[in-house]
């Protein structure tokens, strides 16, 4: 039994490890940007930097606040708040501050991480909107870390259209060294080889 106990408390600090590294890295791609940049839309359906943290604020609000009976003061109401419009959660309003939006985001890690030490992994909770599942913490906290780290993906992209920047990290680590000439140049190759794979499938492409 000791034994058991003791996996899945490591099983739950490696969760917990994983949900940390990916909170940092969508942080971290607003460093050093304008108000502009951290809140235009890169894509068609409007994805943008701080839109993403506002989102996974209020996911973590709810999944580790409200799903088990620990409201977490001041969090945003996001999918449970009747009358919110389509999306509201995914993009900043002008009247919404930056660092207050970021603030909020570290506050509600505090308040998740407490929720995930106080209870078992095996915990249930109700998620508060239909169907109203429940679902165990482990389950939550799995649901979470998977999450965030696939907005954090989205943050990659944002933040490579605004300007260039990349990784996982401020010091661009797990990417290979090259200059722009080297990025061009692989740019060039992959485009190439899309194309050949094309013209072999009989695809018609554009000149």
């Amino acid at each position: 039994m000791t034994e058991t106990n003791d996996q899945l408390a490591a099983g739950k600090r490696d969760l917990k490890l994983y949900l940390q590294d990916a909170r940092d890295a969508v942080v971290w791609k607003l460093a050093g940007l304008s108000e502009y940049d951290a809140r235009r839309p890169l894509t068609p359906t409007g994805t943008n930097l701080l839109g993403l943290v506002k989102h996974l604020t209020g996911a973590e609000a709810v999944y580790f606040g409200a799903t088990f009976g620990r409201p977490f003061e001041g969090g945003p109401g996001l999918w449970v708040a009747g009358g919110a419009e389509p999306n509201a959660d995914l993009w900043a309003r002008p009247e919404e501050g930056r660092e207050a939006l970021l603030d909020g985001y570290r506050r509600v890690w505090a308040h998740a991480d407490a929720t995930i030490d106080a209870l078992p992994l095996d915990a249930v909770g109700e998620v508060p909107w239909p169907p109203h599942s429940r679902l165990t913490l482990g389950r939550v906290l799995l649901h979470v870390v998977a999450e965030t780290h696939r907005h954090a993906g989205h943050a990659d992209l944002v933040r490579e259209l605004v300007d260039g920047g990349t990784g996982l990290r401020p010091d661009g680590a797990l990417l290979p060294e090259g200059d722009a000439d080297w990025w061009a140049a692989h740019r060039r190759t992959v485009e190439r080889a899309a194309r050949e794979a094309a013209a072999a499938a009989g695809e018609h492409l554009p000149s």
